[in-house]
């Protein structure tokens, strides 16, 4: 069962959200219900995203490689063109 919360808005942030959600075919509850989970998925993502980042800056400081990103984007393209291009080689960053 959903539980309750209050949220304390100024006079017009509540203008904004009613004439928002009117013109999306929404209530104002379900406007910002759909703001909140919306936000709240978008700062899962970016977590989940920096945590990636610090796994690989913690790889690359352990072992010293990369990959040159031009040759990295560059064997992307021609993959997704059907091409065989060569896997580009890490090198001691």
């Amino acid at each position: 069962m959903p539980s309750s919360t209050t949220l304390k808005l100024s006079e017009k942030l509540k203008t904004r959200i009613t004439t928002l959600a009117k013109a999306a075919g929404k209530t104002p509850h379900a406007f910002m219900v759909e703001a909140l989970e919306t936000q709240a998925a978008l700062a899962e993502r970016r977590r989940e995203f920096v945590a990636v980042a610090r796994a690989a800056e913690q790889e690359v400081a352990k072992y010293g490689l990369v990959y040159d990103s031009d040759e990295v984007f560059a064997y992307i393209k021609d993959k997704l063109a059907g091409k065989k291009p060569k896997r580009p080689k890490a090198t001691r960053f």
